[in-house]
């Protein structure tokens, strides 16, 4: 229960956070990625603001703690490498925030307005995961002969 009730707090001020900072407007990070035209330089503060309580907070909770409080280990990356999957996926995550001018992030709490562009594209996110998670399935297979 104490695990469900942090969930939803942390998720309430990532909502809030991004709500406040105005990444739920596809508009405002539109205008972020137009750098020849209307370009909206705001939204370096929101990530430059991001970055510095991350950083802040992630050197703070591994100095102090050796597990967090409702799981028995740290949850951490292993794999160092910049590969093809990396890069590919950064570059698709890119590419559909400059598109749709939503990031999964962005578009969770956003579809507490109630707009059906919003609602489509969590809907094509989630097609996206299904699909992806297939063709890795079936790649890892080996070939019939």
């Amino acid at each position: 229960m104490n695990k469900l009730v942090s969930a939803f707090l942390i998720g309430g001020v990532f909502g809030l956070g991004i709500a406040v900072s105005g990444m739920i407007n596809p508009a405002k990070v539109l205008n972020f990625f137009d750098i020849a035209g209307t370009w909206d330089p705001s939204l370096i503060f929101v990530m430059g603001g991001g970055l510095a309580v991350a950083f802040a907070g992630y050197r703070l909770i591994f100095r102090r703690r050796k597990a967090p409080l409702f799981e028995p280990s740290f949850a951490l990356p292993t794999k160092r490498a910049i590969d093809t999957e990396l890069v590919g996926g950064a570059a698709v995550f890119g590419i559909g925030w400059g598109i749709a001018g939503f990031c999964p992030g962005g578009a969770i709490p956003a579809l507490g307005l109630g707009y059906s562009q919003t609602a489509i594209f969590v809907a094509a996110v989630i097609a996206g995961i299904v699909v992806a998670r297939f063709a890795r399935a079936r790649l890892a297979q080996p070939a019939a002969a």
